[in-house]
C-alpha cells in the first residue's frame, strides 16, 4: 500500500502544473459535492425514519386511549396493508397470553417493557414478508405492553429513490468539478503560461527585449499573477539594460584598447630591430613603449574597477571626508605643479565621519581633481570646498577652464565618452564614470554643471545620517590651504 502511494505521489508530481491544479480543484469540488450529497442522504433517511416513528407514537397514544380494558390481544391484520397499523397487547406474564398466535413477534424485551423493567423501543423487522417498523411501549398502570407496527417499505423505497437521485447529482457534481477544475487551471495559469513562453523565447533567442502582455483597462484588477508578470517585465528591463551596458562596455573597451595595443606592437617590433636604430631612436621607442604600457595598464585597471558594482563590506570603515580631501589635494599638487589648488573646509564638516572605503573615496576625489586640472589653463586655480548641510556633506570641485558644452553635459559620466575639447588630451574617458560609480556605491550623488563665469563645477553629496558622527579630532579652521 505504501509503495502504491509513493508511485501515485510521483505520478502527480511529474504532471504539469496546470494538470495538478486541475486535479486539485476538481478533487476539492468533487469532495464537497459528494459530501453534500452524502449528508443530504443521511438527513433525508433520518427524517423519514423519524416521521415514521412519530406516526407510531401517535398511533400508540390513540390506541391506549381506546383500549383501557381489552386485555391481551393479538395482531389482527398481520400488516398486510401499508396505511393500517398492526396492534397487539402482550402481558408481562406469559401464562396470560391468549390462545391465538401473536401476529407480531414477542421477545423477552417485550415482556420486560410490559412489567415496567424496560423502556419503550423501536424495532425493524419483517412480518408476513413485509418490512415493518414496530414500536413497543407499556400501557399505564397495567402489566401489559402495547406493540404498534407500520409497513416501512414506503420509507425504504423513498430512501432508495433519494439515494439514486443524490448519486446522480453527485456524479454530475464530479463531472462539473472536473470541468471547473480545467477551466480554473486554464484561466488562472494563462499569465504563467505566457511568462513561461516568454522565458523560453528569451532563452532560445537570447533577446531580453521580449515582454509579457499585461491586461490594461480601467476595470482591470491587479492580482498576484499580474504582479508576478509585472515584476518579470521589470526584471527583463533591468536585464536588457545590463546586457546593453555590457555590450557597450565590451565594444568601447575593444575600441579603446585597439589603438594602444597597435602602438605597443609597433614599438615592440621596432625595438626587436634595435641593432638598426640609433641610440636616440632606441630611447624614444623605449620611452614610448613604457608610456603606452602605463596607459594600457591604467585602462585595464579602470575597466576592472568599473566592473565592480558595490563596495566590499570588509573594507568599510569610518572615514573623515575633510582629511581625504586634503590628502587628495596634496597628491594632485605633486602631479600638477602648475595648477593652484585651494581647499576650503567648513568647521561643521571638518570632524564629521561616515562609513566608506578610504581608497575608493580617495580615487573618486583624485579623478575629479585630475579632470579639473586637465582642463584648467596653466596657473589657473582649481577650487575645492567641503560644507555641511542638514543630513549631508557637500563637496564641490570647480575649475576655470572652457567648461562643459551643453551637448556634452548629459554624457560626461558615460564610459569612454570624450568631448571634442578632450580628445586631444590624455585619458581614456573612464575617470568620471568611475567617480560616479564609486559615489553610487557609497550612497552619494555626483552631478556636473557649468560654473557661473566659466569652467566646470562638480558637486558630490555625501549622506551623513545616523551612522555619521563628529569625532572632534584634527579639525582645521576654514580657509585656503
Amino acid at each position: 500500500m505504501t509503495g502504491r502511494r509513493r508511485l501515485g505521489g510521483r505520478w502527480v508530481r511529474r504532471r504539469p502544473l496546470r494538470t495538478r491544479l486541475a486535479l486539485a480543484a476538481s478533487a476539492a469540488v468533487a469532495v464537497v459535492a459528494v459530501g453534500v450529497c452524502a449528508a443530504a442522504f443521511v438527513v433525508l433517511s433520518v427524517q423519514m425514519t423519524r416521521q415514521l416513528d412519530l406516526n407510531l407514537a401517535q398511533t400508540a397514544t390513540q390506541v391506549t386511549q381506546r383500549t383501557r380494558h381489552w386485555g391481551p390481544t393479538v395482531s389482527d391484520t398481520s400488516c398486510r396493508y401499508q396505511a393500517v397499523p398492526c396492534v397487539q397487547i402482550v402481558p408481562a406474564d406469559p401464562s396470560h397470553d391468549p390462545r391465538e398466535r401473536y401476529g407480531l413477534p414477542v421477545s423477552p424485551a417485550t415482556r420486560a417493557v410490559a412489567a415496567g423493567r424496560g423502556t419503550p423501543y423501536y424495532t425493524d423487522l419483517t412480518v408476513a414478508g413485509h418490512p415493518v417498523r414496530m414500536y413497543t411501549t407499556r400501557l399505564a398502570h397495567r402489566d401489559e405492553a402495547l406493540q404498534v407496527a407500520l409497513r416501512s417499505d414506503t420509507v425504504e423505497r423513498g430512501v432508495r429513490q433519494a439515494a439514486w437521485a443524490l448519486a446522480a447529482v453527485g456524479a454530475a457534481g464530479v463531472l462539473l468539478a472536473a470541468g471547473l477544475g480545467y477551466w480554473v487551471s486554464r484561466t488562472g495559469l494563462a499569465p504563467v503560461a505566457r511568462l513561461t513562453a516568454t522565458a523560453e523565447r528569451i532563452a532560445a533567442t537570447r533577446d531580453p527585449r521580449h515582454r509579457i502582455e499585461l491586461p490594461a483597462g480601467p476595470g482591470t484588477r491587479e492580482d498576484e499573477i499580474t504582479r508576478l508578470a509585472a515584476s518579470f517585465n521589470t526584471m527583463l528591463g533591468e536585464l536588457e539594460q545590463s546586457v546593453t551596458a555590457q555590450r557597450r562596455l565590451v565594444a568601447d573597451a575593444s575600441h579603446e584598447l585597439r589603438t594602444p595595443l597597435t602602438a605597443l606592437r609597433t614599438n615592440a617590433e621596432l625595438l626587436a630591430r634595435a641593432d638598426r636604430l640609433t641610440e636616440r631612436q632606441r630611447e624614444r621607442a623605449s620611452g614610448a613603449l613604457t608610456r603606452q604600457l602605463r596607459e594600457v595598464t591604467t585602462l585595464v585597471n579602470d575597466l576592472i574597477e568599473l566592473a565592480r558594482d558595490e563596495e566590499p563590506r570588509p573594507l568599510l570603515e569610518e572615514v573623515r571626508p575633510a582629511a581625504l580631501l586634503e590628502h587628495a589635494v596634496a597628491a594632485a599638487r605633486e602631479h600638477w605643479p602648475e595648477i593652484a589648488f585651494t581647499v576650503r573646509v567648513d568647521p561643521a564638516a571638518a570632524g564629521t565621519t561616515l562609513p566608506g572605503v578610504p581608497a575608493r573615496l580617495n580615487r573618486l576625489l583624485s579623478n575629479l581633481l585630475d579632470n579639473a586640472a586637465k582642463f584648467s589653463p596653466p596657473g589657473g586655480p582649481v577650487e575645492t570646498e567641503l560644507t555641511a548641510g542638514p543630513g549631508e556633506l557637500l563637496l564641490s570641485v570647480r575649475d576655470h577652464g572652457p567648461g562643459i558644452a551643453p551637448d556634452d553635459l548629459p554624457h560626461v559620466f558615460d564610459r569612454f565618452y570624450r568631448a571634442r575639447a578632450a580628445r586631444a588630451l590624455p585619458g581614456s574617458g573612464l575617470g568620471l564614470a568611475m567617480a560616479r560609480q564609486i559615489a553610487h556605491a557609497h550612497g552619494a550623488e555626483l552631478t556636473a554643471a557649468r560654473a557661473p563665469g566659466g569652467g566646470a563645477l562638480f558637486r558630490l553629496r555625501l549622506p551623513a545620517g545616523p551612522d555619521a558622527r563628529p569625532s572632534g579630532e584634527g579639525q582645521n579652521p576654514a580657509g585656503s590651504v
